[in-house]
């Protein structure tokens, strides 16, 4: 059975990222896709945004967190990101999808993660 999830899809952040100094000197260009599983049921949320998790305010705090400092991988930046997910929102379970856009014979580069408490 399938678990009621909120997805946001190919979010756009930049970030510093890469084995070397030169390719973190520049910001990139990222695409994060998220799959949040929240604590609760979507049923009987009643239309009230207070009951569920608001997508906007997690876009923001992902866009904002991405944007902090420097990191050598994108898997470090997963895991920060769904660490502050976890510790931030009523979500039992994050999957987190970093797509960066570095090889020029590919469409992308990616790491997914699933974490829960």
């Amino acid at each position: 059975m399938e678990e009621d999830s909120i997805e946001i899809k190919n979010l756009e952040a930049g970030t510093r990222v890469g084995i070397t100094d030169i390719e973190r000197s520049e910001i990139q260009k990222i695409s994060i896709c998220l799959r949040l599983i929240p604590n609760y049921s979507l049923s009987g949320l009643v239309d009230d945004i207070k009951r569920t998790v608001n997508y906007q305010t997690v876009s923001q705090r992902v866009i904002e967190l991405a944007a902090l400092g420097e990191r050598k991988l994108i898997e470090t930046l997963a895991e920060d990101i769904a660490a502050m997910l976890l510790d931030q929102f009523n979500l039992r379970k994050v999957i987190v999808e970093i797509r960066k856009f570095i090889l020029p014979e590919t469409d992308y580069v990616a790491v997914k993660l699933v974490r829960q408490k």
